[in-house]
């Protein structure tokens, strides 16, 4: 099962990026844990950062009839990007957002969320973690779906 992870503007920095809110952890640091978990799931993980909203919606577009899921953090484009949001439902890809921090529990502009009005879920609030569970997740929801 071949899964997206798209994450979006300043993920580049995490690991220096304000630590105490996203951890010290690196993107990299990320993909090599996905790469490991990954297989363990029966799944192929591929991994893009862009800071660039047209290109995360070009890679979103391309992931149709690529990818069976797509795990994505859409970063701040996440409270700004009805594109994003758009382009998510057109491709009809399965899709779970996640984020490192609870977006719910921080400034009020962070706790609206586009993308989430498309995606079959959202997961939050668990640092790195995050990103295991929105794995599991869309990998469970891909499993039942296909029975």
């Amino acid at each position: 099962m071949k899964i997206l992870f798209l994450n979006g503007p300043n993920l580049n920095l995490l690991g220096t990026r304000e630590p105490d809110i996203y951890g010290k952890k690196t993107l990299k640091d990320i993909e090599n844990d996905m790469k490991n978990i990954a297989p363990k799931l029966d799944a192929l993980p591929t991994f893009i950062q862009t800071n660039d909203e047209a290109a995360m919606i070009d890679a979103i577009h391309n992931a149709r009839g690529v990818f069976h899921g797509i795990v994505i953090n859409p970063g701040a484009f996440t409270h700004t990007s009805i594109a994003i949001m758009d382009a998510i439902a057109g491709v009809d890809i399965p899709t779970v957002e996640v984020h490192l921090s609870n977006i719910h529990a921080r400034e009020e502009f962070r706790r609206t969320s586009y993308p989430a009005k498309v995606c079959i879920g959202q997961i939050s609030g668990f640092g790195v973690f995050s990103y295991e569970l929105g794995l599991r997740a869309l990998i469970n929801y891909i499993n039942q779906h296909n029975q």
